[in-house]
């Protein structure tokens, strides 16, 4: 969306047009823009209104029915913070004792509302003067925050009590960029501000490998429902848990903190369960603390699965009960599920270069009775674990 096309929607009969659309429905998309081309509205007004108002139908995954007021553009939604994520961040702030805080790449604003929502005082900056402008739009029932079009990285920090940026990691075609050195703006230029303002937050992607880390950062994975969305790196005041690592596990509105010895857990045979460590867990190296939760055991050094004799309730691992285990053979495990009538799998793997897709071709599956298998190593070999998922609340 260009600048025109933004005025056009913020002018009265726009906004009274975005605000009048239906629930977003791409199979009615076309006819609804049709009607209303009919009905005299000025064709590229008509499809700004629709962009925004299927953007904001995808939006719900990240804000609920906030969505419904605010404006987006394609990337901004992208990166944009989910609203409960941005909630722990503001959090961070306000235990860190800020009363005033800088975000220097703003975005759409996610992360800006969540400070302002909580009673911080906000300076946010974009660099790019429409995505400033839609920040402008969805701060706008916020007076604690001001909107600002310009490069965050010049923006004079005094009066700041703490800072936070959320570097752009895709390029203009959209793909992901993985190397900290290519974020817009760079990683380093970025940690740079803390020589500033030592309180510095960033969220960066959730693949920065652990050697990309600051020696005086404290770096959390973060998940919601079983998705790895990204990481952060906190420092200073910001940091009350020290330099280290740590996974913040949000699951049905509930948050579970995973930190401690980065170590490595003892390796032992399958047990009666298996646990399939969050994502964010196993990005933050701390499987280990995992295994020690349930009193388990890694299956393999190399792979994380942890294994134990007894069931131990965690938020911090999806839980299976062992049925079955056996070698991996593609005829014996066809025999096996035709013997039970399996006809729908699913196939979990790790450690191993079958997909499940292939495996599934290969076994000719078939009958009523459905399975989960584990595609793994055990002690180094190849087995096939049979198991099924462990009812949440089961004793």
């Amino acid at each position: 969306m260009d600048a025109g096309a933004l005025s056009r929607l913020l002018a009265p009969d726009g906004w009274a047009l975005l605000s009048a659309l239906p629930p977003y429905d791409e199979e009615r998309a076309l006819a609804l823009a049709t009607r209303l081309h009919a009905e005299g509205f000025d064709p590229d007004l008509v499809a700004t209104a629709l962009t925004q108002s299927r953007l904001r139908a995808r939006a719900h995954a990240k804000f609920g029915d906030f969505a419904d007021g605010m404006l987006f553009t394609a990337a901004g939604l992208e990166q944009a913070t989910r609203l409960e994520v941005a909630a722990h961040h503001a959090r961070r702030y306000l235990a860190a004792g800020a009363t005033t805080v800088a975000d220097l790449t703003c975005g759409i604003g996610a992360d800006a509302m969540a400070f302002a929502g909580v009673g911080l005082h906000v300076v946010a900056v974009d660099a790019d003067e429409v995505t400033a402008a839609i920040a402008t739009v969805n701060l706008r029932h916020f007076p604690e925050a001001v909107v600002r079009h310009g490069d965050g990285l010049a923006l004079d920090l005094d009066g700041i009590d703490a800072v936070y940026a959320d570097p752009a990691r895709r390029t203009s075609s959209g793909a992901r960029v993985a190397d900290p050195a290519a974020y817009a703006p760079p990683l380093d230029a970025v940690l740079a501000v803390r020589a500033r303002v030592p309180a510095l937050g960033l969220k960066v992607g959730p693949g920065l490998p652990h050697r990309a880390v600051p020696d005086d950062a404290h770096a959390q994975w973060v998940s919601v429902d079983g998705e790895v969305v990204e990481a952060g790196l906190w420092f200073g005041a910001l940091a009350p848990e020290g330099p280290g690592r740590s996974a913040l596990v949000l699951r049905g509105g509930r948050a579970h903190v995973v930190a401690g010895d980065t170590g490595r857990a003892e390796v032992g045979p399958v047990g009666a369960y298996l646990y399939e460590p969050d994502g964010a867990v196993i990005r933050a190296g701390l499987v280990q603390q995992v295994a020690a939760e349930v009193h388990g055991r890694l299956v393999d050094p190399t792979i994380a699965y942890v294994t134990a004799d007894l069931l131990v309730p965690t938020a911090a691992a999806s839980a299976y009960r062992v049925l079955d285990e056996m070698p991996f053979a593609v005829k014996r495990l066809r025999t096996y599920l035709r013997e039970r009538g399996v006809g729908r799998l699913t196939v979990k793997k790790r450690g191993t270069a079958v997909t499940p897709e292939a495996l599934r071709g290969q076994l000719d599956l078939r009958g009523g009775a459905e399975a989960t298998v584990v595609l793994t190593r055990v002690a180094g070999a190849q087995r096939v674990l049979v198991v099924e998922p462990v009812a949440a609340g089961e004793p």
